[in-house]
């Protein structure tokens, strides 16, 4: 059986301050390499760079190995002095961050009181567990 699948675009809007990578397709094994190495190239070619937003609201199916991308992005934007954004993410990017223990990771305060990602305080609260056996 042969399977085609769904190719990771990458679309970027590069302004003064900070750069927009909007991701269109799967983050996965195929192409979690890609998105690393065009956020390791922006980062190198701009050290002044402040914010990296990845606008998420395309993206499908994100593997293990897409997750790995977006942690080694979140080590390498923080060690450039770089805020990440997971701007308009789906819920089911949502619910893999939280089943992982991440989603606090990618939408901690940062230095300066500035959250790392744009989420309502509804929204991070709805998949943070509360009870003694970490349910909700």
């Amino acid at each position: 059986m042969t399977t085609h699948p769904q190719h990771l675009r990458l679309t970027t809007v590069d302004t003064e301050g900070s750069i927009r990578i909007g991701l269109q397709g799967d983050l996965d094994y195929d192409s979690a390499d890609h998105l690393l190495n065009e956020v390791t190239a922006h980062l190198a070619a701009r050290p002044a760079l402040t914010d990296l937003h990845l606008h998420c609201a395309e993206l499908d199916t994100v593997d293990s190995t897409g997750l790995s991308a977006l942690l080694m992005i979140s080590r390498r934007t923080s060690g450039a002095g770089v805020r990440l954004h997971l701007d308009a993410r789906p819920e089911r990017l949502d619910r893999l961050l939280h089943l992982t223990g991440t989603l606090d990771h990618f939408t901690a305060l940062v230095p300066g009181g500035a959250v790392r990602s744009p989420a309502t305080e509804e929204s991070v609260a709805a998949t943070r567990p509360n009870g003694p056996d970490g349910t909700t």
